[in-house]
């Protein structure tokens, strides 16, 4: 069982590494815990790991956790910046956004490259309230994971420009 001066450590190490962290997304913005992108999403990821091995493991100083999380954030920051600034970094960096559905008709080859089932496409209408499958012009299976319904009378091309096997109706 940790001694109380061990616990009392934990805390401070705690305490200051998540100010830390707030001072970090502070300075890196907005986009700091985005999850515009897949890898927006892993860097999220490998923040709340980083610090929780900060925190918890055994010989490793404030110091070094916090120079860790630093570095992650310029990393992340710079990476960020490269990528707004270079389209092939970004094509490189990003996967594109892929049509599930296109005009109320399924597209099973999507489905089956993406894997994504039947029953969370219909879960991802019911929960965009899409009443009538005819009124569904686009499911878009974006970058971060998520999916969208683009539902109505039409859809702006520009919506779908970047969308994998996308024809914007």
């Amino acid at each position: 069982m940790p001694d109380l001066a061990d616990l009392a450590a934990t805390f401070v190490d705690a305490a200051v590494l998540v100010v830390l962290m707030v001072v970090f997304v502070r300075l890196a913005g907005l986009r700091a815990f985005s999850k515009m992108s897949s890898y927006d999403f892993a860097v999220t990821v490998a923040f709340g790991s980083m610090l929780a091995s900060a925190i918890f493991t055994e010989g490793l100083t404030l110091v070094k956790g916090a120079v860790a999380l630093g570095s992650l954030f310029l990393v992340q920051w710079v990476f960020g910046l490269v990528r707004s600034r270079s389209q092939a970094v970004q094509g490189a960096a990003d996967n594109r956004p892929v049509i599930l559905m296109r005009d109320g008709v399924l597209d099973r080859e999507a489905l089956r490259q993406t894997r994504v089932t039947e029953s969370e496409v219909q879960a991802k209408l019911r929960e965009a309230n899409a009443l009538d499958l005819s009124k569904v012009r686009a499911v878009v299976l974006e970058t971060t994971g998520d999916v969208s319904v683009l539902h109505g009378e039409r859809v702006d091309p520009w919506l779908l420009e970047n969308v994998r096997e996308a024809s914007a109706p």
